[in-house]
C-alpha cells in the first residue's frame, strides 16, 4: 500500500519534512519500522506529528478544516454530567485536584471547572498533561479566566491525589499490528518500496499474540489486529502514581471477547481526515488522525495487576444518564437537546463509547455505574 500524493491545498513543505523524517527513521531502524513506532512518529513527532502540529483537529463540520468532533465539543452537557461523577469522587477521596490527559481544545476542562464550582466542590487545581504545544496554547486561551487554578505539566506528578479524567486518550496510543498467516503471527511494520513510497511489510514478532474468545474458535488466515502494549503500560504507570482519588477513561472500544472475535478480520485501526474515515495510515502522514478501538479487558487487567480496583465499566449512554444527563437535557433548548442526544443514541456515541473507572483502594458506589455496569463482561 503506497502513500498518497500530496493533495491540492496541502502544505508540500510539511509533507516533504514528514516524509524525510520517516525515511530517516526507517533507515535508522535497518529498513523496517514497527508500526507502533511509525504511529508514534506520525502522531507525536515534535512540530510534524498530527497532535504536535498546527493543523486544526476538533470541530463539528469539515468546512471548518477540522477532522472529527469529540463529546465535549459536541455538547457542554457532556462535561456537566461527567462533573457529577468527578464531584462524588473528589468528595469521597477528600481531594480537590483534577488531572486531565490529552485535553484537546480545553472544552472538557472548561465544562468541568465551571460545573464543579456550581456543584459546591470547587477545584484547587486543574492539571493538564498534553504533548502538543499548539493545543496547550489553545487551552491556555480558553481557560485563562480560571488562572491560576489551571497548570500544565510536562510529566506525571510523583503522586496523584485527585481525580484523573481522559476522553479519547487511549485510542490514540500507538499499537502493534499483528498479521495471522494461518500458521503464525507476524508483526506488521513500515518500509520504503523501490519507488521510495511507504508500504507495509511483515516480520517475525515477539509480541504476545491474542487468543480467540472461545477454545473452539480459530482466527481466519489474513486477519490483522492490534496489541495495546502502550495503553496497558499507561494504566500500570497510573497505578504507580494514583495514591488517593479515582480515574475515569472514556473511549470507544470493546471487551476482549468482542475485540478478538475471529469474525473481526480487519482489526479496528482507522484514520480520520475532514470528518471522513479511511483505513490507510500510510497516506497523508501527520495530516490525519490514526486511532484504534480500545481493548477494555486488557486495560482492566493491566490496572488490576498493578494494584488498582475496577470501579465500573459501562456504555457512555448508561454512564451519562446515571450522572443526570436526562435532567440536564430537560433544561436545555431544542438545539442543545439534539446535540446531547448524540451522546447517548445507540447508533451514535452511546453504545460504541464506554467508560471504565479505577480507584487505588476500596471501591465506592460510583453514581456513573449504578445502572448498566458491565464489569462482568471484561
Amino acid at each position: 500500500m503506497a502513500a498518497a500524493a500530496v493533495p491540492p491545498g496541502a502544505d508540500a513543505d510539511f509533507s516533504a519534512a514528514m516524509q524525510a523524517l520517516l525515511r530517516q527513521a526507517i533507515d535508522d531502524a535497518g529498513g523496517w519500522l514497527p508500526f507502533d513506532r511509525y504511529m508514534s512518529l506520525v502522531l507525536y513527532a515534535p512540530g510534524l506529528g498530527y497532535y504536535a502540529n498546527s493543523l486544526r483537529k476538533f470541530g463539528t463540520m469539515p468546512q471548518q478544516g477540522s477532522d472529527f468532533v469529540t463529546a465535549p465539543e459536541l455538547s457542554p452537557l457532556f462535561g456537566q454530567a461527567l462533573a457529577r461523577q468527578v464531584s462524588q469522587a473528589l468528595t469521597v477521596s477528600d481531594t480537590r485536584t483534577v488531572i486531565e490527559f490529552g485535553a484537546g481544545s480545553g472544552a472538557l476542562a472548561e465544562q468541568l471547572i465551571e460545573t464543579l464550582d456550581a456543584l459546591g466542590t470547587p477545584l484547587e487545581s486543574y492539571q493538564i498533561v498534553d504533548l502538543s504545544g499548539t493545543l496547550r496554547e489553545r487551552q491556555a486561551q480558553r481557560l485563562a479566566r480560571f488562572a491560576p487554578r489551571v497548570q500544565w505539566l510536562d510529566q506525571w506528578p510523583t503522586e496523584i491525589h485527585g481525580v484523573l479524567v481522559a476522553n479519547e486518550l487511549l485510542d490514540a496510543m500507538p499499537v502493534q499490528l499483528l498479521h495471522w498467516t494461518g500458521r503464525q503471527w507476524r508483526e506488521r511494520g513500515v518500509e520504503m518500496d523501490g519507488q521510495g513510497q511507504l508500504c507495509f511489510a511483515d516480520r517475525p514478532t515477539t509480541a504476545r499474540p491474542p487468543t480467540p474468545p472461545e477454545a473452539d474458535m480459530t482466527f481466519v488466515p489474513g486477519t490483522v489486529t492490534e496489541v495495546h502494549a502502550q495503553a496497558e503500560a499507561f494504566v500500570r504507570t497510573l497505578a504507580d502514581h494514583l495514591k488517593r482519588g479515582a480515574a475515569f477513561f472514556i473511549d470507544y472500544g470493546f471487551p476482549e471477547s468482542e475485540y478478538y472475535h475471529p469474525q473481526r478480520t480487519g482489526g479496528t485501526l482507522m484514520c480520520h481526515h475532514l470528518h471522513r474515515a479511511d483505513p490507510d495510515p500510510l497516506s497523508l502522514p501527520g495530516q490525519k488522525d490514526i486511532t484504534t478501538h480500545v481493548n477494555f479487558t486488557g486495560i482492566a487487567l493491566a490496572g488490576q495487576e498493578a494494584g488498582l480496583t475496577v470501579l465500573g465499566y459501562t456504555s457512555q449512554a448508561h454512564f451519562l444518564m446515571n450522572c443526570g444527563l436526562v435532567d440536564l437535557m430537560e433544561h436545555a433548548d431544542i438545539a442543545q437537546r439534539s446535540m446531547a442526544h448524540r451522546l447517548i443514541a445507540e447508533h451514535e456515541m452511546g453504545e460504541l463509547f464506554k467508560v471504565i473507572g479505577f480507584v487505588p483502594g476500596d471501591e465506592f458506589d460510583a453514581i456513573g455505574f449504578q445502572r448498566g455496569d458491565r464489569s462482568y463482561m471484561l
